[in-house]
């Protein structure tokens, strides 16, 4: 098969698991998914060994899930893979992280024959348990832990498993809505992979495969050399559950690899902000792709030449029944902490720090008097503060990295559920001064629909300790939570919001980057006229 035939179906095969994220995005039933686009879609080889990615997607979703495919053919056993099979999961450890994301898997065969598998995630609006949030001192207290199993075989749906679900999670229509969309948008994946297999007349993967990996892992370790041969180091501190803590990391870059040491990295918490070591891994890798090989294909060949390591016992490397509910919150932090580490020897690509972990919360609304009938609802907001400034432009605000999830707008919000969003705006003089300037955060006031009283889970980070601003630049302006008059409101778990009150979220803003005297006149002059500093 000719080099450029190949090319033309690694390409297919990308648009593909583009299709099949969409078909998600489309018919999922929770915000996350649907405004947010906290997700992941790819195909894999019959190793389980990931060819592509979607491009919709999150780096701690499509890098993890990159693993766990290996995990379901071993669990389930290659025996028991039938035709028509659907599998799913939301092992912190074996899928992504944490229990509110479910992984699905679906075997592909072709004439009689096992040619591949397709996997997704998304993140669900509830899993039962405490809610959503840093709450919980043991992973069973966080919801229903499903092991990996069948969520179908030979095309007839687990009713068993389902209805488990159903009586487990307060929110059972969006659940189960979203693993039948799980489930729904592998089917659409393989439908059109037969379609291009049948146009090229071929009746597997192999051959494909093999030309991507081989083509990718070359690629890869001829940028790789960009990064100097030697050890690099970086220490970052940030908030913690209520104790500030500090991750620390040692990269070793040997010209085809670059692996990951987290000692140094402060012990686990009580609380559920740890991290499974599989999520570290993720952000990692994602860090080393951006800095070195932004354009670089991500699949199994591209991950391959990134390893960690870390002590049992650290925050990067959880085990269970550690706590992980809100593991993005300090997972976040990882892509930075490695960007740091080797600043000095890529200046002119590393970015300063920036907000870093997403400001989800989860709002409980429930009735006021409880005989008016009103239901009870779950509602889940994603918002991002400001990236840190880049070497040769400002900062991005409001903007989501690295996670890349999408801001959810307040009208999706306030469909979802009973919440009002009375403000969401931009803040100024959040961005850390330089001569590029931070990302901005956001200002955002929310509160409760008439006849709902609400509780917020916070989950909200880089409050006691701001992005750092890069050579000469100013640290981003630290978060804050408070309601409307100005009560102070804790960071991170849940807690009510008065009756009449609403509550406040100034979002951390992006760290500058460079000499602040060396700033362009003219961008001083915009910033003032667009009102991002005053």
């Amino acid at each position: 098969m000719s080099e450029l035939r190949h090319q033309v179906m690694w390409n297919r095969l990308i648009s593909i698991v583009e299709e099949q994220a969409l078909a998600l995005v489309r018919t999922a039933f929770s915000t996350s998914v649907r405004e947010a686009g906290d997700l992941s879609a790819g195909v894999y080889d019959v190793q389980g060994r990931m060819i592509a990615q979607a491009v919709t997607g999150t780096p701690g979703h499509v890098n993890t899930m990159a693993a766990a495919v290996a995990n379901f053919i071993e669990d389930i056993g290659p025996h028991r893979i039938y035709e028509g099979d659907s599998y799913v999961t939301n092992d912190p450890w074996k899928g992504t992280g944490h229990l509110h994301d479910f992984t699905v898997v679906d075997p592909v065969f072709r004439a009689g024959a096992l040619i591949g598998y397709f996997a997704c995630t998304a993140h669900v609006v509830d899993v039962g348990g405490r809610g959503y949030g840093p709450d919980a001192t043991e992973v069973y207290e966080e919801g229903l832990f499903v092991p990996i199993m069948k969520f179908a075989e030979r095309g007839v749906v687990n009713e068993d498993l389902l209805n488990i679900v159903r009586h487990n999670v307060r929110e059972a229509g969006q659940v189960v809505g979203d693993l039948y969309s799980l489930s729904g948008c592998n089917d659409t994946g393989a439908r059109r992979l037969h379609a291009m297999l049948d146009e090229f007349a071929i009746d597997d993967l192999e051959e494909l495969a093999s030309f991507v990996f081989d083509r990718t892992a070359t690629a890869t370790r001829e940028r790789l050399a960009d990064l100097p041969a030697g050890t690099y180091t970086n220490v970052m501190r940030v908030d913690g559950y209520n104790d500030s803590i500090d991750l620390a990391v040692t990269l070793t870059a040997e010209g085809s690899e670059v692996h990951a040491d987290f000692a140094g990295t402060s012990p686990t918490c009580a609380h559920g902000v740890n991290v499974p070591l599989t999520y570290a891994h993720a952000y990692f890798s994602y860090a080393m792709l951006v800095a070195l090989a932004p354009e670089m294909p991500s699949n199994w060949a591209s991950l391959a030449a990134f390893t960690v390591s870390a002590p049992e016992g650290c925050i990067l490397n959880a085990k269970h029944p550690e706590p992980v509910a809100v593991r993005h919150v300090i997972g976040h932090f990882v892509t930075d902490l490695c960007l740091g580490a080797i600043s000095s020897a890529l200046p002119d690509v590393v970015p300063a720090e920036g907000a870093g972990a997403l400001w989800n919360f989860q709002v409980s609304a429930r009735a006021s008097d409880p005989s008016s009938g009103l239901p009870p609802r779950e509602v889940l907001m994603f918002n991002s503060g400001g990236t840190g400034a880049r070497p040769t432009l400002d900062g991005i605000s409001a903007t989501a990295f690295p996670s890349g999830v999408r801001t959810m707008p307040a009208e999706a919000t306030e469909q979802s559920g009973p919440v009002v969003v009375w403000r969401k705006e931009l803040r100024p003089n959040s961005g850390g001064e330089g001569r590029q300037r931070g990302g901005l955060g956001q200002v955002i006031e929310i509160g409760p629909a008439a006849g709902y009283d609400i509780s917020v889970s916070c989950m909200f980070d880089r409050v006691a300790n701001p992005a750092r601003g890069r050579r000469g630049g100013s640290d981003g302006a630290p978060g804050g939570v408070h309601l409307d008059d100005d009560t102070p409101f804790d960071a991170k778990g849940k807690q009510p919001v008065p009756p009449g009150r609403t509550l406040v979220l100034e979002l951390p803003g992006g760290g500058g980057l460079g000499d602040p005297s060396e700033r362009d006149p003219d961008a001083i002059d915009d910033d003032r006229m667009q009102g991002y500093v005053t």
